[in-house]
């Protein structure tokens, strides 16, 4: 078994998944993958238990019922932790993240010493975006600077969703006391890291749109992620 692990989670993924599946067991580094798929009706889990012919170090847990981006990542994240893995990826199946800055987001934590690391798309103000419409483009750049601006984190993307987490952040947070379930999460997850004192890296990606499937981006998603910081801020979130 290898030390990381990859977690992917899917709804109705089948146009990519074997695609970044294979994409990320190419790279040099020895990751382990998990696809946390929610009962996706197109039959996205029956391509993974297909491949997992191919690859030992495939796994999938498949939920009853799509319940949002943040409990997948929490179900992959309590899953790690009990297998033992010292380093827990967080990654998009759409290839909006490139499989091949997995190996800068690991070296971040396990050669540079960061607690966890984020692949961020506004490292320094500069913004690495590609086929965005500007309304999406212009949302999302503010929405991090709004962050920043209410809850005083010093990180650049802190919706970003190319993450790796030692494990020893995950187990200092009580992910049953998460509250969010979309942007707002992975703004959580970061704010609580902050908290505690762990060490961060931002490691500068090109973000890439979709080419295949649907975005799953809904306004709901978006006022969470706008009052869920002013939440956070009032109330400490002591999770």
């Amino acid at each position: 078994m290898s030390k990381t692990l990859v977690i992917i989670p899917t709804y109705n993924e089948k146009e990519n998944i074997e695609a970044i599946i294979r994409a990320v067991f190419s790279q040099e580094n020895n990751f382990d993958v998990l696809i946390v798929d929610d009962s996706s009706p197109d039959g996205t889990a029956d391509i993974v238990y297909k491949l997992q012919s191919e690859f030992s170090n495939l796994f999938i847990e498949v939920r009853k019922e799509k319940n949002g981006l943040g409990t997948a990542y929490i179900h992959g994240f309590k899953w790690a932790l009990a297998k033992g893995y010292e380093y827990i990826m967080e990654m998009d199946a759409d290839f909006s993240h490139n499989p091949d800055d997995l190996i800068k987001l690991y070296n971040a934590c396990a050669l540079d010493g960061a607690d966890y690391s984020i692949g961020s798309r506004y490292v320094n103000n500069k913004i690495n975006v590609v086929q965005w419409d500007f309304k999406r483009l212009f949302l999302s750049y503010f929405a991090s600077k709004y962050v920043r601006i209410i809850t005083g984190i010093p990180i650049y993307d802190t919706t970003a969703g190319f993450v790796c987490y030692h494990r020893k952040v995950l187990e200092s947070i009580n992910l049953d006391k998460i509250e969010f379930v979309g942007y707002a999460f992975q703004i959580e997850m970061k704010f609580n890291a902050w908290k505690r004192g762990f060490k961060h890296k931002e490691v500068s990606i090109i973000f890439t749109d979709r080419k295949r499937g649907t975005s799953k981006m809904s306004s709901s998603i978006i006022s969470e992620a706008i009052f869920g910081v002013i939440k956070m801020k009032l109330k400490g979130l002591q999770t």
